[in-house]
């Protein structure tokens, strides 16, 4: 059985300002995206900001938020905004 702070671990995309897409991983998704925003999380995003939250996932656990980062990351941009759509419906 995980504990409550290993289910606390999310995977996310940002839509950055220049319409690019960024994949994450936190287990703490306000502080992320204000570092993301601040110019202090990842240096993808810090040349590209400001970054706006596009799709998140809660994941079992780091490793399993790990993999789906890898996942993600190895889908073509359309599959990427299919995520993203099916968020939103």
């Amino acid at each position: 059985m995980t504990s409550p702070l290993e289910r606390n671990w999310l995977c996310y995309l940002l839509r950055c300002a220049d319409d690019t897409l960024y994949c994450g991983i936190t287990n703490d998704l306000d502080k992320r995206l204000a570092a993301h925003n601040a110019g202090t999380a990842a240096k993808y995003t810090r040349a590209r900001g400001p970054v706006a939250l596009a799709y998140v996932e809660r994941c079992e656990g780091k490793s399993a938020a790990l993999k789906r980062e890898m996942a993600i990351k190895a889908l073509p941009r359309a599959a990427k905004l299919e995520l993203i759509i099916t968020m939103q419906h």
